[in-house]
């Protein structure tokens, strides 16, 4: 199974209380219930020496609490992969129970091996719906 890690990035998240650019992290100020959407513009850019087959065409991105993605407190889209070169938007989005001062960011999963760049305007955003 392939790690999850966070993509390279070019454009910046958005600014607020909580997140912190450098990691990637949105810290929760508050316990309570928040609204999670992230938006990634991606760029797929296949390896010429080796073609894939059917295989490892999909792409996860998940946002997570601490780090957990295998865990069920998370929050999953997942796309196919369409030929190499074309930009493709991928959204994931929904709410998460956060304790005071845990964390959650985004993750993609690349079944596909081929590197991914996540262009400028992509953005994580959080808003606190209710304690």
């Amino acid at each position: 199974s392939h790690s999850l890690s966070q993509p390279e990035r070019e454009g910046m998240f958005h600014r607020g209380p909580g997140l912190n650019l450098t990691s990637g992290q949105y810290t929760a100020p508050f316990a309570g219930y928040y609204a999670f959407t992230s938006t990634l513009h991606i760029v797929r850019r296949e390896p010429r020496r080796r073609r894939q087959g059917c295989r490892g065409s999909r792409l996860r991105v998940l946002i997570c609490v601490q780090s957990c993605c295998q865990h069920n407190s998370n929050l999953e889209s997942v796309s196919r992969l369409e030929s190499s070169g074309d930009p493709f938007t991928i959204s994931v989005t929904g709410t998460l129970y956060l304790q005071a001062g845990q964390y959650a960011s985004v993750f993609v999963d690349n079944t596909a091996g081929s590197p991914l760049t996540v262009q400028s305007g992509s953005d994580f955003s959080a808003v606190l719906l209710g304690v």
